[in-house]
């Protein structure tokens, strides 16, 4: 079925409908975009709608990056974006009755737009195309429910439960009660999924106060796996929003407390459906030889993984985020954890990459390290036991500048993502990069502003 004949069906479906989001997504993974009025609603489905082409080049305060290219001295043109039609659903939390949808960027000759990180994993699948492969992409997104009352001095705190407040000392992970305080949350995201066809699976409750965590189902498409991602995104804050209480998808909001990561799990098809990750004995080498490209380019692939100044306060010992470049057999202490519990379900576990990635970006990382470590014959060295994360293990970038720096130079993220879009990447984190350094923090003048 065409798009004009989905979208028709959808507002014959949906007559109440009064307003149409359709956004892009940038740099940082957050959506940019527009509210169409219904009865223009089919127009822009169908023949597209102007969005600046700098939209996709904003720091994470929503400014212009003119060292990207895209704006300053450009006279800012905009690209026509049409939309990915399989995302058209019911928006539920909001007043109005309200849909979306996701768009994607062309060019005027049709191409697609090189800035669009959507595309750029697209481009990813291609490759894996001509291989005869088809990876099986799953994620599991870790979140806080916070308070929405906020102040300098408490800028971020657990919710209210029937209970009363949080104690900090407590965890309570794989709390069922905790589930059931949050009973009217968690039913209204669930719906929320299946109105946009979200393939939501379990929910659970983290290690921190007011943390969750909701898996995604395996699906054998990368983009609608990221799409689902970005969009319970969308979902949890939302549906949060409606119920009086915000949540955050920070990488670390409590210094004390547990981080929050997206962990990425994925298998591997031959064109007969057969999952070569499966060896007679145990993992194949096909397997292996993607955990040692996994590893190989990992520390080149820090910038999409941790892309944020907080994204680094998580990754610490002891914290289950990676801090070397490690594998395991169902391990969790190591940044690939490889589960071979049940052959037909063999498959690798990213664990690296916080919640407040990119999911287009980091799903483009990490399967262009597999591939390239299967064409490489790349091997991964010897698992580690428990924590014993040794000398031969590279210790992963420990801060923001020096994952950046790391970036800019490889030759892994010019081959993955290209060189327009290494450099587009690089200029939004610089810019970012020089921002924070001319911030004074709470601590500074905790520490100086009396005693030096």
């Amino acid at each position: 079925m065409d798009i004009a004949s989905q979208a028709k069906d959808f507002f014959d479906q949906n007559p109440d409908i009064e307003l149409l989001e359709a956004f892009v997504i940038d740099v940082n993974g957050m959506p940019r975009g527009k509210w169409i009025p219904r009865e223009r609603a089919f127009d822009v489905l169908t023949k597209g709608m102007a969005i600046p082409r700098s939209v996709y080049a904003l720091d994470v305060w929503g400014r212009d990056v003119n060292a990207a290219g895209l704006a300053e001295g450009t006279g800012d043109p905009d690209g026509i974006c049409f939309p990915a039609i399989e995302t058209l659903s019911r928006v539920t939390w909001l007043n109005r009755p309200t849909a979306q949808v996701l768009l994607d960027m062309r060019n005027p000759d049709g191409t697609a737009f090189f800035a669009n990180p959507r595309h750029l994993l697209q481009q990813v699948l291609q490759r894996y195309r001509a291989a005869g492969l088809t990876p099986v992409v799953a994620t599991e997104l870790e979140f806080y429910l916070i308070d929405p009352v906020r102040s300098a001095l408490d800028p971020v705190r657990p919710p209210n439960s029937r209970e009363g407040r949080w104690h900090t000392g407590q965890t309570q992970v794989l709390s069922i009660s905790e589930l059931q305080d949050f009973e009217a949350v968690f039913h209204d995201v669930s719906a929320a999924c299946r109105a946009q066809n979200v393939a939501a699976d379990t929910t659970l409750r983290e290690n921190g106060p007011g943390q969750y965590e909701i898996n995604l189902n395996h699906v054998p498409d990368a983009v609608r796996a990221a799409d689902y991602a970005l969009l319970l995104k969308r979902i949890v804050k939302g549906v949060a929003r409606r119920h009086g209480l915000d949540a955050t998808f920070m990488a670390k909001p409590y210094g004390m407390q547990a981080g929050s990561g997206m962990h990425v799990h994925f298998s591997m098809l031959d064109a007969e459906g057969r999952n070569i990750y499966v060896g007679e004995n145990g993992p194949s080498e096909a397997l292996l030889h993607s955990v040692g490209g996994l590893l190989d380019n990992m520390a080149a692939s820090m910038a999409i993984f941790a892309p944020h100044a907080n994204s680094y306060r998580r990754l610490r010992p002891s914290e289950h985020a990676p801090t070397y470049a490690s594998w395991g057999f169902d391990n969790r202490s190591a940044a690939v954890r490889v589960i071979t519990a049940s052959k037909p379900a063999t498959r690798i576990e990213h664990r690296v990459a916080g919640a407040d990635t990119n999911p287009y970006l980091v799903l483009a990382m990490i399967l262009s390290a597999a591939l390239a470590g299967m064409k490489e014959r790349i091997r991964p060295g010897g698992a580690v036991s428990g924590d014993e994360h040794g000398a031969t293990h590279e210790p992963l970038p420990t801060n923001w500048a020096q994952a950046i720096h790391s970036f800019a130079r490889s030759s892994f993220a010019y081959a993955a993502l290209g060189p327009q879009y290494r450099a587009l990447y690089t200029a939004c984190k610089d810019q970012e990069i020089s921002e924070f350094s001319l911030r004074v923090t709470d601590v500074e003048y905790d520490a100086y502003i009396r005693t030096v």
